[in-house]
């Protein structure tokens, strides 16, 4: 055979292989909202799916004769959903889904099953995510992103200042995390044009002060007490000095999920005299911890600086939920109001976006 024919049959498999990737469908939302995987792994033994769905536990596929395993799973709650295939014990994206979340370390894929939840997104008038780059001098120079939601309209009048939210991503996650995953922005927007939030800036920075995975040398601050640091003491000057940004503790509130849920009842609690607002979604604290570390605090919040909302939220499945009791618990036997929700779902983001939709209309109010 000659090099050009070689080539032309190279081409010909090729051009086959794109067209039966092309082809594929994955996933396949059906109008029952059942979900259709499917993978093309001809040489592969096993192949299973983890979603978010059930909590992460894998389930089978099927291979056919050409080499494509599927299964159909649901039908399931309309919501987003992250999710990864397994095969032969390698954790992979799905290949030809577009939708990707990404990771502090490695990365998953996202399907969403619609249903006129809140964060879907409408025809209804947009705010904007605008990503701000700075060197740090808190984090020793490193360079850091910050996503900045600001509402629809914040363009056109000039002489409005809003209240800002600082909206804390969890572990192993990043900046984008809140508007990749969480659909912030969209949640906002929505309750905006219903008038059921007062319209805000949001600031969502990165949460790993330190890299991911790392431990603080002995007798160094820790990646919470660093991002504590790092939050005060730079990221707010920053964002009052580039956004319109209206001053004083009762237009700023601190929210977070799991590690950042950690981080903001730290930075919450820390200070009192900044924060009016302190949202924890799948976080909590034993009631010895909380005396240990915030006790003058807790006195503190029931004086001059009383908290205008203390919200507590988590999944019902979530293996914090009890710590997570515990500290709404402990807070009210202090004197604080604290608010504590449950809903249907594990540690995950199912979950943290109906917890953001619940806490959302209760800010600045």
């Amino acid at each position: 055979m000659n090099k050009w024919l070689s080539f032309v049959v190279a081409s010909a498999c090729l051009t086959h292989v794109t067209m039966a990737q092309t082809l594929l469908q994955s996933p396949e939302v059906h109008p029952d909202k059942t979900i259709t995987f499917r993978l093309e792994a001809a040489k592969a033994s096993s192949v299973s799916v983890l979603g978010e769905w059930n909590l992460n536990k894998p389930q089978p596929l099927t291979k056919d004769d050409k080499g494509i395993w599927s299964i159909t799973i649901g039908p399931v709650p309309a919501n987003i959903y992250i999710y990864v295939f397994n095969v032969d014990g390698v954790t992979i994206t799905d290949p030809i889904n577009p939708l990707v979340k990404l990771r502090a370390r490695t990365s998953a894929s996202m399907v969403q099953v619609p249903g006129g939840q809140p964060w879907e997104f409408r025809d209804v008038p947009h705010g904007r995510v605008e990503v701000t780059w700075h060197q740090s001098n808190v984090l020793d120079g490193a360079a850091r992103q910050v996503f900045v939601y600001t509402p629809p309209g914040y363009d056109k009048d000039r002489s409005t200042r809003y209240p800002v939210l600082y909206l804390l991503h969890g572990s192993n996650d990043l900046a984008a995390g809140w508007t990749m995953a969480g659909n912030a922005n969209f949640i906002l927007d929505n309750f905006q044009a219903d008038k059921k939030a007062v319209p805000m800036i949001v600031v969502m920075p990165w949460g790993h002060a330190l890299p991911f995975g790392a431990r603080p040398a002995e007798g160094q601050p820790g990646n919470n007490e660093k991002f504590e640091q790092y939050l005060v003491k730079e990221v707010m000057p920053m964002m009052e000095s580039k956004y319109r940004v209206a001053s004083g503790r009762k237009n700023r509130a601190v929210v977070g999920l799991s590690m950042g849920g950690s981080q903001a009842l730290q930075i919450g609690m820390r200070h009192l005299d900044q924060f009016s607002a302190i949202g924890v979604f799948g976080a909590g604290m034993s009631n010895s911890d909380f005396e240990s570390r915030y006790k003058s605090f807790a006195a503190e919040a029931k004086g001059a600086k009383k908290l205008d909302l203390m919200w507590i939220g988590v999944g019902t499945q979530d293996a914090v939920a009890p710590r997570a009791k515990e500290l709404s618990e402990t807070l009210r036997s202090h004197g604080i109001d604290a608010k504590f929700h449950e809903t249907e779902g594990g540690h995950t983001y199912p979950v943290w976006r109906k917890l953001l939709v619940e806490t959302a209309p209760l800010l600045f109010r």
